[in-house]
């Protein structure tokens, strides 16, 4: 049956219109290839050609410039300097060794480097660069610049390498850096790709290590056109990196560098610490070290002499190195006792020269013994026997307490390695770590710093600096980051008795400058910064019986391991305190005679800002100390820097 035409009309224009939109789509489609076509084959026709000339453009990495190190007065610490550098590409050098061999006709190539280098073109990607030769001159670029047609995938370059102007000075807190190892990628989860390519360095130590992310930076990128030979022939474009972060400490570098020289004959360590901000002016360990010696690897000589000094100088002894803190301690037991209402400061305690506990005798550093003492007397002179008393009515738990509130016994938030927290025992932690019951005489010898306690210089400055202000006053080493200030270490009250803070302090101030105190002969002159103190001597052996019935060894003639640790802490002014300093010297005997001069020197170039005047040492010791000084100018590189080294 026909259809009517009225019908046939309508079905021909649906057909009209559906072919218009498939005619129209498909000329839009063609359209779109058609301006897809001229872009590849007219607007990017030199890019493509080039590509399809075996694939010749590469895209590289650029490592970013290290953020740099500068003191609280914007002095360098450590810095980036440029460094000359030879590159091969295994892929683009063709025959490996040839080119090699036609390189080391120009240039003088180190064997072990060399050896190196091959290892890395056989295990690396083959559009990896590798260093064969580093450190090398400008007219060794120069020549292999000119003999470049003769050397396919050989690249000089200028790149930058870690130097640290001060030398050992900020060895124990900066640390350095050092070429990537393979230890230190099985370390890591997923290594940024910075980190693969030759010779890249990274911290290993110090601040250098664990503020690792924010020194380094963010690669950029560069994409280089390079010629059948292997040849770069031109650079097509670049995207920049963004270098690290700056970071500026709160050590000021002429003190950091006067406290080096003044410990520089001993195995010791000292820390000076603003009292209300809590910045570590001063953080020094003794004997140091150059870290520019490892920054591209030190040689297996200058590492075993390193290794094999008794004075051990690779170790940051004032954060790392824990001791007994010997007599330094009796003002956590004394204010302990005091928090408790154990004991009221007039009250005496009879020394006879030991206390009979448990059948056992405790014996006073004076044989004689004291007579009466109170708490004034007890500090001043530092008797033994008052803190025997009053560990057995405080016990351990109380003067544990009290340390870890003064700042001991706990690893304080600095970005170093291996900050050490210490010990300050308790019942539980002997029952746990040694399989053993507490007994009353681990109490007796606690509460003269012995027997289990462990503390770091760097806790001892920490403590004193909370009995000089009665704040929770925490250290800070960075002072800001990337210009951006860091919070400070102000702290807020601790909530101790302030009556019963004098009593310490007034004490403290006795130590130093009254003529019976242990620490008179270091005391300072100048009203004005006149300082309060403790001595300390931490025994490092075992004084038998018999050694006391025919006499104790002085520390003079016994071997150098075998002698007493020597402390001291302080604050000053007494009146206003500005900084605190804890200084020990290893084996240095007696705390009043080995430490406590050290850290009265410290205090007073703290507190001038240069070299104090003579009238504010005691007039026998200011020749000695004219000399001193003097000598001590001509060994500090760290003042060698001035204005200019600003940032």
């Amino acid at each position: 049956m026909r259809r009517p035409t009225r019908e046939n009309a309508e079905s021909q224009r649906r057909i009209t219109r559906r072919g218009l939109v498939l005619g129209g789509a498909m000329a839009a489609f063609i359209g779109v290839l058609g301006l897809r076509m001229r872009h590849l084959q007219v607007e990017q026709a030199d890019q493509f050609r080039l590509l399809a000339d075996e694939n010749r453009i590469n895209i590289r990495l650029i490592p970013p410039a290290r953020g740099r190190i500068f003191d609280r007065e914007g002095r360098i610490v450590a810095e980036n300097i440029p460094s000359y550098r030879i590159n091969i590409v295994r892929e683009e050098a063709g025959d490996v060794e040839e080119v090699i061999s036609r390189l080391a006709r120009l240039v003088a190539l180190d064997p072990k480097e060399l050896e190196k280098a091959r290892e890395d073109l056989a295990k690396l990607r083959g559009d990896t660069p590798v260093t064969v030769a580093d450190r090398v001159t400008w007219e060794d670029i120069s020549r292999v610049a000119v003999n470049a047609p003769a050397l396919p995938g050989v690249n000089p370059e200028v790149g930058l390498s870690r130097h640290y102007p001060v030398n050992a000075d900020y060895a124990h807190l900066v640390g350095y850096v050092g070429p990537v190892s393979e230890r230190d990628l099985k370390r890591m989860d997923a290594p940024d790709a910075l980190l693969l390519l030759p010779r890249f360095q990274i911290g290993k130590i110090g601040l250098e290590a664990q503020l690792e992310e924010t020194l380094r930076g963010t690669a950029g990128t560069k994409r280089v056109e390079v010629n059948a030979a292997g040849r770069i022939m031109r650079e097509l474009d670049r995207v920049q990196g963004k270098a690290g972060a700056d970071i500026q400490l709160s050590v000021d570098n002429a003190l950091q560098s006067y406290v080096h020289a003044r410990l520089s004959k001993e195995s010791a360590a000292a820390v000076v610490m603003d009292c209300d901000t809590g910045d570590l002016l001063a953080c020094a360990s003794a004997p140091s070290f150059d870290p520019n010696l490892f920054v591209r690897g030190i040689s297996v000589a200058d590492y075993r002499a390193l290794l094999d000094n008794k004075y051990r100088p690779l170790p940051n002894k004032a954060v790392q190195g824990i001791y007994p803190p010997g007599s330094t301690f009796k003002m956590v037991t004394a204010l302990a006792a005091l928090e408790d209402g154990q004991v009221d400061p007039n009250e005496t305690v009879y020394c006879p020269g030991h206390l009979e506990v448990s059948n056992r005798r405790f014996h006073c550093w004076k044989g004689g013994g004291h007579g009466n003492v109170d708490l004034h007397r007890s500090l001043r002179e530092s008797c033994d026997v008052y803190y025997y008393d009053l560990a057995l009515r405080v016990g351990i738990e109380k003067i544990t307490a009290m340390a870890q509130k003064l700042g001991l016994g706990v690893a304080h938030d600095l970005p170093l390695t291996s900050v050490a927290a210490g010990l300050t025992p308790t019942k539980d932690w002997k029952l746990v770590n040694r399989g053993e019951e507490w007994v009353i005489g681990d109490s007796v010898n606690a509460s003269i710093g012995q027997g289990f306690v462990l503390s770091s210089p760097l806790q001892l400055a920490v403590m004193t600096a909370r009995l000089a202000t009665g704040r929770s006053v925490t250290p800070r080493l960075l002072k800001s980051i990337d210009g951006v200030e860091q919070p400070t270490g102000h702290g807020e009250p601790m909530g101790l008795n302030e009556n019963h803070l004098r009593q310490i302090r007034q004490a403290m101030y006795a130590v130093t400058n009254n003529r019976r105190g242990t620490a008179y002969g270091s005391r300072i002159i100048e009203d004005a910064f006149r300082m309060a103190g403790k001595t300390g001597t931490s025994q490092v052996r075992n004084i038998t019986t018999a050694e006391r019935a025919r006499g104790v060894y002085r520390n003079e003639d016994l071997p150098w391991e075998r002698r007493d640790h020597a402390l001291y802490v302080n604050y000053a002014p007494y009146d206003a305190p500005r900084i605190a300093v804890a200084v020990i010297v290893e084996h240095g005997g007696g705390g009043s005679t080995a430490a406590a001069p050290i850290a009265r020197d410290i205090t007073l170039q703290a507190l001038y800002g240069e070299d104090p005047p003579l009238a504010a040492y005691p007039s026998k010791d200011r020749d000695r100390i004219r000399t001193q000084q003097d000598e001590l100018r001509r060994t500090r590189p760290g003042m060698a820097g001035d204005s200019s080294d600003r940032a």
